[in-house]
């Protein structure tokens, strides 16, 4: 079930057409109903609240103005961490036959084309 500060995905007629947060979920006068505001993240920004069945926070099909909705929770896919065997990036060494200012000094990449004004303007 969503709750407040999940991130849902808002199904019209079968496709996906907007992400949202849930903000609050409050009972409405009809048992098993809600009102459930979501904040739509679209530009511009829209908050709008809907009332719902429970059923309907939980997943199930519902009809908006003749159209089928449906809103399911987003799931944060899992990532395994590529430094899974204890190999941290701060315990990596440089190779002893670098002298001590070579590895205290970074590459220089030059970019052609790109100059750097430093003058101030006189036009102030």
């Amino acid at each position: 079930m969503a709750t407040i500060n999940d991130v849902v995905l808002i199904h019209l007629e079968d496709a996906p057409v907007s992400f949202a947060r849930v903000e609050s979920i409050l009972p409405d006068a009809k048992k098993d109903w809600y009102h459930v505001k979501f904040l739509m993240f679209q530009i511009p920004l829209q908050v709008v609240t809907w009332i719902l069945k429970d059923d309907y926070i939980n997943g199930d099909d519902f009809h908006m103005n003749g159209k089928k909705m449906k809103i399911t929770k987003v799931e944060s896919p899992v990532e395994e961490l590529p430094l899974s065997k204890s190999k941290n990036l701060y315990d990596k060494k440089l190779p002893d036959k670098m002298g001590s200012q070579e590895k205290q000094q970074g590459n220089i990449i030059d970019f052609p084309g790109f100059k750097k004004n430093h003058e101030p303007d006189d036009a102030g």
